[in-house]
């Protein structure tokens, strides 16, 4: 039966808490994509009305909204969260809900559920192609921080692995919890700078990252002394922590605002003329765009009303993103994206500095990351359709 009937989808992002700096560029991508959904005839002349519910960065309240939306508000998808404890809040909905989450950040893989789809990039899209970048000095030495929980222990962990491989060190490594206040951060760069790392690897999001960064600059310390890299700070951080606070500092990333294809810029211009507001465009905000389109997309081409038929909809589509040509993996349900490498700017942008020519296979179930051989080879196997990384400048 044919209906002319709304569709309700779920938006689950906080514009507020410790954890809005990424996750409000995330709401307005999802809201300028649903726009320009509708604006475009909507799903087959059926208008697509977003659901909207603020978290506050809290795990427990994601899960709560969830519930809410798929048991009172009846949408059958969500597109939310930012954290790893977000997400797995929320996947414990869906599955008992038979509902579906896409997911717009980055993570660290190894988890798989048919109500979830991820359009973040995993290690071995950009832990590997940051370690490369960061070994092409020999022997760094490194200081890895970040929050206590999944999702910075396991980069923590990998980005050592790789590092060692690589004939580097690890001559730290500290969590601090999310009750961590400047005091606690005041402390940890004072045990950094006793360790005396060439790079202090950082996986701080939100509030945290702001309060690491105040605390580094505090100290004296700056970029061309302890370089600070990241898979996280993105624009929407250095606005927060006040671009030349992170300038020169690295963040791998598959999305940066500055890039010069058609495809971003002319993205960015519609944003902009749209909304009448600045972007603020990031990793986050392209993956946001993106999966509201690939959803809508997969909505048009089955039946909207039928889970089923959304997902396989998703699954093997393409897009023509802001970062490039991306693609859903069929089998586990991730995103093929472009990993680039970018140094911060005082006017709060990156300079790509390192770049993929192809997008790059997920591989969310690696168990070992290293590098292997005098050539510094990633002991990957990926098949000749879907190549390794290769970065200009650098050994491969």
């Amino acid at each position: 039966m044919t209906s002319d009937q709304p569709i309700h989808i779920g938006v689950l992002f906080s514009g507020t808490g410790r954890t809005a700096v990424t996750e409000r560029s995330m709401l307005a991508a999802t809201e300028f994509a649903i726009e320009e959904i509708n604006a475009s005839g909507g799903i087959n002349g059926r208008e697509l009305c977003p659901v909207i519910r603020d978290p506050m960065g809290d795990p427990a309240a994601y899960q709560q909204l969830a519930e809410g939306l798929v048991s009172e508000d009846k949408v059958r998808v969500i597109l939310g969260c930012y954290t790893s404890s977000q997400r797995k809040a929320v996947l414990s909905v869906v599955d008992r809900q038979s509902a579906l989450l896409c997911y717009a950040a980055q993570y660290e893989g190894f988890e798989y559920s048919e109500n979830i789809v991820y359009f973040g990039a995993v290690p071995n899209q950009n832990s590997v192609f940051l370690a490369r970048y960061l070994l092409k000095d020999p022997a760094p030495r490194l200081y890895i921080v970040g929050s206590d929980y999944v999702w910075p222990r396991e980069s923590g962990r990998i980005m050592g692995d790789l590092i060692r491989s690589g004939g580097g060190e690890i001559v730290g490594e500290t969590y601090l919890d999310d009750m961590a206040t400047p005091i606690h951060f005041d402390a940890l760069i004072r045990r950094i700078r006793k360790a005396s790392p060439d790079i202090i690897f950082n996986n701080f999001v939100g509030e945290a990252n702001r309060n690491f960064y105040e605390a580094y600059v505090g100290s004296g310390l700056d970029a061309r002394r302890m370089m600070v890299a990241s898979l996280t700070t993105s624009e929407a951080d250095l606005r927060d922590i006040g671009a030349s606070a992170a300038a020169g500092h690295i963040t791998a990333a598959s999305y940066f605002a500055s890039q010069a294809n058609v495809t971003n810029q002319s993205c960015l211009a519609r944003f902009r003329t749209r909304r009448n507001e600045e972007p603020y465009a990031n990793m986050c905000w392209d993956a946001a765009y993106t999966q509201a389109h690939v959803v809508a997309q997969a909505m048009r081409g089955g039946d909207p009303d039928n889970l089923g038929s959304i997902r396989s909809g998703i699954l093997g589509a393409s897009f023509d993103a802001p970062q490039g040509l991306v693609s859903l993996d069929a089998l586990n349900a991730h995103c093929y994206v472009w990993p680039k490498v970018g140094v911060a700017r005082d006017d709060g942008q990156f300079d790509i500095v390192a770049e993929t020519n192809c997008a790059v296979r997920p591989d969310p179930y690696r168990t070992t990351y290293e590098f292997v051989g005098d050539a510094g080879v990633f002991s990957d196997t990926a098949p000749p359709s879907t190549p390794l990384p290769r970065i200009s400048g650098l050994r491969q």
